[in-house]
């Protein structure tokens, strides 16, 4: 049955969207959280696996070092308190592709808890509350094959890798966000961009959400204003900061036209489909106590020593935001400007492009605009668009060099694009450099004023804004590779 969905302004008008966010992070440590497996994207499956991450009787773990201190490094750029005493738990579910079929987790006693993290939206600093962030074991890759989907259901067979299964694995939970109204989604996006960004300066993860080494889960509520929080639901496994956005939005539209019917909302999980933008149905939510958590008898309790923290939070990095607030005085723009760099997550592109050779107005120039137009029209994040930021540095130079001009430095770009090669390969290849040479152009010109008789009469009279009539033509039969200004200028010499 087609449900109507109401429009989005009649939900934020009549409801109060309550978000929650659970992210995972897969920490970037040269072995596995319990054995000493090599982590590495991608691989042939089922090659990086040993008796302790499948499980086998007999294995013990051995927690990684390296691991600890990395949660303990995002627990403090976090705001967080560090924990004196902790220790990790038994998360028992059935987990296909978790040989031992269990999750070694944290449960009550989280190495980090009770921190913060500000977003700026719309203008305003909006604070994020941080419940916990605790460290667990990443599952293995089940692959579902013969059907249409991908999905299991309709597959005839399932593939497990357990390639994957004992990476370690960063859980970040906020504490409820309520008051954003019709804000919830975009909060939300900004939120897990600021948490990648401040991940990423730390050094401790890539995460790259395409790859999974960020994954979020996003809870959504409806509630009447002034009633207590409605049933949440878990929309699981959002893979980009756009789907974050959209997952959020579409919940509340769909639970908005469930309690408009006269129906419950059921806590459950859900999938987000990236095709539609739509979720659907997964499986009803377990509590705490359905997954039977217990002290893990094979590590010991973990115990940071005081001044070993305090050392890891002297050493830490320069954070997102006030990084950010150096490059805005550095490059010289306005709040308005870098607003509009850091919604369109152009900020390190941006950096990387000036570090490349460029200047930060020329930088902005290209990722602000012709690489955004086509990241928006494809639907992808700016980074995904296909050119690199040393691409872009040598397009501008090229431009700055006046070997091309806008126009012909954007044909350069469709090739950059393509894969073609570098900006320079592209324009030798195609023969795009600009002509500025008045011997080959004399031509082009005389052609242009003996065509344009009326044109050049005005000119001769001294109305050299008519000049531009004849520059076009110029810039036509060359293919908009003539120097527009040494043009003009044979133009008026030839015509005075």
């Amino acid at each position: 049955m087609t449900v109507t969905l109401p429009a989005y302004d009649d939900v934020v008008a009549r409801y109060e969207p309550v978000v929650g966010l659970e992210t995972h992070v897969e920490l970037g440590t040269n072995t596995k959280m319990w054995c000493g497996c090599p982590i590495e994207f991608g691989g042939q499956p089922n090659t990086r696996i040993c008796p302790v991450c499948l499980g086998l009787p007999g294995s013990l773990p051995v927690a990684n070092k390296a691991a600890i201190e990395a949660t303990i490094r995002i627990g403090l750029a976090l705001n967080c308190t560090i924990a004196t005493w902790s220790r990790f738990a038994r998360k028992n579910y059935f987990y296909p592709d978790m040989p031992k079929n269990y999750q070694i987790s944290q449960y009550d006693e989280p190495l980090c808890v009770d921190g913060w993290l500000d977003v700026e939206v719309e203008g305003e600093i909006v604070r994020i509350g941080i419940e916990r962030v605790h460290l667990e074991e990443d599952t293995g890759k089940t692959q579902h094959v013969g059907g249409a989907t991908g999905r299991i259901q309709g597959a005839t067979e399932s593939l497990v890798d357990y390639n994957r299964a004992g990476i370690p694995l960063v859980e970040i939970v906020t504490k409820p966000v309520p008051g954003t109204g019709a804000l919830a989604p975009i909060v939300a996006r900004a939120y897990v961009t600021e948490l990648r960004d401040v991940i990423r300066s730390l050094g401790v993860s890539d995460v790259r959400m395409e790859q999974g080494s960020l994954r979020c889960d996003v809870n959504t509520s409806l509630s009447l204003p002034g009633a207590p929080w409605g049933t949440r639901t878990e929309t699981k496994n959002v893979n980009s900061l756009r789907s974050v956005e959209r997952a959020v939005r579409s919940e509340m539209l769909r639970q908005a036209a469930v309690l408009d019917g006269g129906g419950k909302i059921k806590q459950e999980t859900r999938h987000f489909h990236e095709d539609t933008g739509d979720t659907t149905s997964g499986r009803s939510k377990e509590t705490a106590t359905d997954y039977r958590y217990f002290p893990e008898p094979d590590l010991v309790p973990l115990a940071p020593d005081p001044a070993w923290v305090a050392s890891l939070k002297e050493a830490l990095p320069e954070l997102p935001r006030v990084h950010r607030k150096r490059l805005q005085t550095e490059w010289g723009l306005s709040d308005q400007d870098m607003q509009s760099v850091v919604n369109a997550g152009a900020v390190e592109l941006i950096e990387e492009t000036v570090a490349a050779g460029a200047s930060p107005d020329g930088a902005r120039k290209w990722w602000l605009g012709e690489l955004a137009r086509r990241a928006n029209e494809a639907a992808i994040e700016l980074v995904e668009v296909g050119a690199t930021p040393a691409q872009v540095a040598e397009l501008q130079r090229l431009v700055d060099e006046g070997k091309l001009n806008d126009k012909l430095a954007r044909t350069v770009l469709e090739g950059v694009i393509a894969g073609e090669g570098s900006p320079t390969e592209i324009m030798t290849a195609r023969g795009l450099e600009v002509v500025s040479d008045t011997g080959a152009l004399t031509a082009a010109v005389d052609e242009a004023i003996a065509a344009n008789p009326d044109v050049a009469d005005k000119i001769r009279e001294g109305k050299v804004a008519a000049a531009g009539v004849l520059v076009g033509a110029v810039m036509k039969a060359t293919r908009g590779q003539a120097d527009a200004k040494t043009v003009r200028e044979l133009i008026i010499s030839r015509l005075s």
